[in-house]
């Protein structure tokens, strides 16, 4: 009698917690998305027919642009009238090469603030021709509001604009990489273009080539060097997603399997005794939050399985509902490692998962290899905070 008491309150305290934490997720996507992409502009990704892309020449004129940028404004060629140095590059979020030039650019702005140069960022890339697998070294996408994210959280001293819809202006100066940059002269006359130091790895370089292109504009003298080879990601043409539709449809064909599992069993999955990171979410079909965040878990496991990471989705739904489980798993397109707890007592899943949980759904932790519990979160995730931290972790990097 008392063991079926000690179900019945676990199961109110559970649910009630899954209510408190469903009302409080849903405020804060709200306070999320709506001042970010809605109050002045929404992205609208278009699907654009194969083109020649040629990159713009020395010599030529910068072409006008009218594009969104993060600081929530837009943006003309005209507004930097003022400046004796237009530097625009062409950068993105997921990136590797771009995030290692991060630091460089911010630095390279502040370094000539007061010189009359200014430093414009666009974003090229569609994200259409843009894989999951693709985001491996980064925490965040390329949409609109992961660049505003990006801007927010690295920093940004320049403005970063949004160039993902049509490539407007994307066409016009032809960048091939990012990052890609172009220096033009007070006329708009272009006078360097190509990378920005020879060294990708942070502090190993300083920008100097495009340094020196600027100082060299600025001064009225010609450049050496003009146009240099740039190293770096290939831009994501909205034309380039019929390979991204192959894998998604390949995705969503593959098989979705549920196994069940003891409390002895999960005791072994947070020892992981492997050689990858191991991200495990204890979720239930009967949980609102647990059922609104997973397709996140899919997103984040197809990001990263090809690095030192895994993903293992734990549902805590009684063995009757089995079948139940499957399908949802099935619908999310869940083809990775599911269990099902193959026991009664709930309370002996809690301990085994781990002894800090209360028992409230959801239940997320990042486990590091020898069982270190590094992230653990107890209610829904922040998706960012989130691939923030398994990004951020020694054995994985954003860069190569």
């Amino acid at each position: 009698m008392k063991q079926y008491l000690k179900v019945f309150l676990l199961a109110i305290t559970v649910v009630f917690s899954c209510k408190t934490d469903r009302k409080n997720e849903n405020a804060a996507v709200d306070t999320k998305e709506n001042p970010k992409e809605t109050a002045f502009f929404k992205a609208n990704p278009q699907a654009i027919p194969e083109q020649e892309v040629t990159t713009l020449k020395i010599g030529e004129s910068a072409p006008d642009f009218n594009l969104p940028g993060t600081d929530g404004k837009f943006h003309t060629l005209n507004d930097y009238t003022n400046a004796e140095v237009l530097v625009i590059i062409f950068t993105c979020n997921h990136c590797p090469t771009a995030q290692a030039y991060e630091d460089r650019m911010i630095q390279l702005t502040k370094d000539y603030k007061n010189k009359g140069v200014q430093v414009v960022a666009i974003s090229p890339n569609s994200v259409k021709g843009l894989l999951l697998n693709e985001l491996g070294y980064s925490d965040l996408g390329d949409t609109f509001e992961d660049m505003i994210t990006r801007t927010e959280d690295k920093g940004y001293n320049f403005p970063y604009l949004y160039d993902g819809d049509t490539h407007g202006a994307s066409l016009k100066y032809g960048p091939v990489a990012t990052p890609h940059t172009y220096v033009f002269n007070k006329e708009r006359k272009l006078t360097y273009v190509g990378r920005l130091d020879t060294s990708e790895k942070p502090g190993s370089a300083n920008a100097e080539d495009v340094r020196n292109a600027i100082d060299k504009t600025l001064a009225s003298e010609s450049i050496k060097e003009p146009v240099t080879k740039t190293f770096g990601c290939s831009v994501k043409w909205a034309w380039k997603d019929n390979y991204a539709k192959k894998i998604n449809k390949e995705w969503q064909e593959k098989e979705v399997t549920l196994e069940e599992l003891s409390a002895d069993g999960i005791k072994e999955l947070f020892k992981n005794d492997s050689d990858k990171l191991r991200l495990i979410n204890v979720w239930a079909t009967w949980c609102g939050p647990c059922v609104h965040e997973y397709p996140e878990f899919v997103d984040i496991h197809r990001m990263y399985r090809g690095r030192d990471f895994e993903f293992i989705s734990i549902s805590a739904d009684n063995l009757k509902s089995k079948d139940r489980a499957l399908k949802f798993l099935q619908k999310k397109h869940s083809a990775l490692t599911n269990y099902i707890y193959s026991e009664s007592d709930k309370y002996k899943m809690i301990e085994a998962v781990d002894p800090e949980w209360d028992g409230a759904l959801p239940y997320t932790a990042l486990v590091a290899p020898g069982g270190e519990i590094i992230y653990r979160k107890m209610g829904a995730i922040d998706p960012f905070e989130l691939k923030k931290t398994i990004v951020e972790h020694p054995m994985m990097g954003r860069y190569y």
